[in-house]
């Protein structure tokens, strides 16, 4: 059965909140691309990363701050595009720092100064199950949920 948006955002919205790991891309020197699993908070309106500003994903995230994580396989497929903003430890939200400890069971704000907080402010959403949902794959669009499925409209799910 093909979902409609509304039923696509609550799904998407539900395996962020319920999911710990996410595949982040980012882009080198030169456009040389880089690819990996990080585990994450969403807060409902923002995805949280950590990771070492002295890897090449760190260093990415800072100098280039644009970013897509990916969740699910072949088959059931959510890609998040978002802006970035780095934070230091006394900088992150306590919310931010507290969801990630619960959920991830890691409490990054110990791990030092060698480590940056990273927010992703989701821009554009797509989600699909497999080839028949690919045309309505478009959830979000500049930062809005599709007309009628927000987090606050009808059809849509709260934070």
């Amino acid at each position: 059965m093909i979902r409609d948006s509304a039923r696509r955002i609550r799904d998407v919205r539900e395996r962020l909140a319920r999911e710990t790991d996410l595949w982040v891309a980012s882009a080198g020197d030169g456009g040389v691309p880089y690819l990996v699993p990080l585990s994450f908070f969403w807060d409902g309106r923002d995805v949280w990363l950590v990771t070492r500003l002295s890897n090449p994903t760190g260093r990415n995230l800072v100098a280039r701050p644009r970013t897509r994580l990916a969740l699910g396989d072949t088959r059931d497929v959510v890609l998040l595009d978002g802006e970035v903003t780095a934070y230091p430890h006394d900088e992150v939200p306590a919310e931010a720092a507290e969801g990630f400890r619960a959920k991830t069971g890691w409490d990054a704000r110990g791990a030092g100064p060698a480590y940056r907080w990273f927010r992703v402010r989701p821009t554009d959403v797509q989600a699909w199950h497999e080839e028949p949902e690919i045309a309505g794959r478009q959830l979000m669009t500049d930062g809005e949920w599709a007309v009628g499925c927000g987090p606050d409209r009808p059809g849509g799910t709260g934070a």
